[in-house]
């Protein structure tokens, strides 16, 4: 039987998994804190991290509770219309629902009750995120510019985000919620321009459509004053 130990929790900008980014990196805006468990909470754990600009995260995708009944899947970038094995993807719905992300350090907080703790950018992962490791990202080891990524080749184009509302939103929050519109996080099959989309991140609730000239705002406003 193996088991595993879960050493950090991920707090990130997305409450909510609808419009969390496909792909680590993609939103640079995305911001995440990295705090350790009791257990694993203590400044020798990360002496030196600091030294090293990006980080692997071992997750788990948490919020799938249901266990895969087959061991294919329909990847967004192929519009939700073709299977490939699961393992020829990175679908969440797999066997043990394990991710791999890369993320920037942005730094690292040495005092206070909840010290350590690693605060880092370019997250795709969900608010409570589960960490079972952390490793540096090694350059010349991890980086492979000859590689070929079949159906992902290359990143998803991103498109125009039009803010068709007021609200008081702050500016480093709006540049996280363009980043992450512009990804076009809804389904690759739904193709109605007047279907609203509403996810909720960092505390604010966003409402959209998304039509071919870009992802139309039309409602955003902090949760606490709805």
């Amino acid at each position: 039987m193996v088991s595993l130990n879960i050493i950090a929790k991920l707090r990130t900008c997305y409450t909510d998994k609808f419009g969390v980014p496909r792909q680590s990196g993609l939103v640079p805006s995305a911001w995440g804190i990295i705090e350790f468990e009791p257990a694993y909470r203590r400044i020798e754990a990360v002496r030196g991290i600091e030294a090293f600009s990006h980080l692997w995260l071992i997750t788990q995708f948490h919020l799938v509770s249901e266990e895969p009944t087959s061991l294919t899947v329909r990847p967004p970038r192929l519009g939700g219309n073709e299977r490939r094995g699961v393992f020829a993807t990175r679908s969440p719905f797999r066997p043990n629902r394990l991710t791999l992300s890369v993320v920037k350090l942005d730094r690292v907080e040495w005092e206070g009750d909840q010290a350590p703790r690693l605060f880092v950018s370019g997250v795709d992962l969900v608010d409570g995120t589960p960490v079972f490791d952390i490793k540096p990202y090694i350059r010349y080891a991890d980086s492979v510019p000859e590689a070929h990524s079949s159906f992902a080749d290359e990143p998803p184009t991103r498109v125009p985000v039009i803010w068709e509302t007021h609200s008081g939103v702050t500016e480093d929050m709006r540049m996280i919620i363009d980043q992450t519109l512009a990804q076009q996080p809804q389904p690759a099959y739904h193709e109605d321009p007047d279907r609203e989309y509403v996810t909720e991140i960092a505390g604010w609730k966003v409402r959209w459509v998304a039509t071919a000239k870009g992802a139309r705002i039309k409602y955003c406003a902090a949760i606490e004053s709805i």
